[in-house]
């Protein structure tokens, strides 16, 4: 039976998935007709978190296209974007990255100093305006990442990020569609996802999930392309307003669980 935003509320409700903003489409395949959406609060005001750093990357592989710079062109790590990051980074202060060194860190590992260099490089308006061209209405990118407190110093802040989760969906469509720049890269990236613990832990054998999450204290977050082994494809995304934690984590993978029976 096909999902409704009623059972994916009374499911992510009964999982303890706070304020749950929630996005499922089936994507056109070989079944004509067989495409639909289910979205549950999908412009819910939640924190985007890393969730931010897609469309940054669709916007690094916009201006590849453009020729305004080259994957291989590199630049100096700078003191000034440096903050935590959840795993192991290779860039400090006075490394020589190449564009698309930062772009795979940035969506593989999450990667907030090569986020915040990235944002140097493109600009947050340059970044936003690609968005809302790709209809991206809700989304902008207004300041750098910190990976933890104090936050950054980032003088050109223009306040909190955005980018929610019916933005998220529409997005991660069009990377599957290939109606943005740099598909194929973004495809490749997102499906080599080093945080593996949310969604991931409920798929069924030969599902392929390329995807990214997003975490702070106050939201934890997860979605991307679902490929089923028949040959579906979904995208699915989903927003709470729970703080990052493993046993949050597990939720995610318990909905995943009671969800995937229901896709086909």
């Amino acid at each position: 039976m096909r999902p409704d935003a009623s059972g994916l509320t009374a499911l992510a409700a009964r999982l303890g998935m706070a304020a749950a903003s929630l996005v499922l489409r089936r994507l056109v395949n070989s079944a004509p007709g067989s495409e639909y959406e289910v979205a549950v609060n999908p412009t819910a005001p939640l924190a985007s978190a890393s969730m931010i750093k897609v469309p940054i990357a669709a916007a690094l592989s916009r201006l590849w296209l453009e020729g305004v710079c080259r994957p291989e062109d590199w630049v100096v790590i700078g003191e000034t974007n440096m903050t935590a990051n959840d795993g192991a980074s290779p860039l400090v202060p006075g490394y020589r990255a190449r564009l698309d060194e930062l772009g795979w860190l940035m969506l593989t590992r999450s990667d907030n100093v090569a986020t915040n260099t990235l944002i140097d490089v493109i600009g947050r308006g340059r970044a936003t305006s690609f968005a809302r061209s790709w209809g991206l209405l809700n989304t902008a990118i207004r300041r750098k990442l910190s990976g933890s407190l104090p936050l950054i110093d980032d003088p050109e802040s223009q306040g909190r990020n955005a980018h929610p989760a019916g933005d998220a969906a529409l997005l991660f469509t069009r990377i599957a569609e290939s109606t943005v720049p740099g598909a194929d890269w973004l495809r490749e990236a997102l499906a080599a996802q080093e945080w593996n613990a949310k969604l991931n832990g409920g798929l069924a054998e030969g599902d392929r999930f390329a995807h990214k999450t997003g975490d702070t204290d106050e939201v934890s977050h997860d979605g991307g392309i679902l490929d089923l082994a028949n040959g579906a494809r979904y995208v699915l995304v989903v927003y709470t307003a729970l703080p990052s934690s493993p046993e949050n984590d597990a939720r995610f993978g318990r909905f995943m669980r009671a969800l995937r029976p229901q896709l086909s």
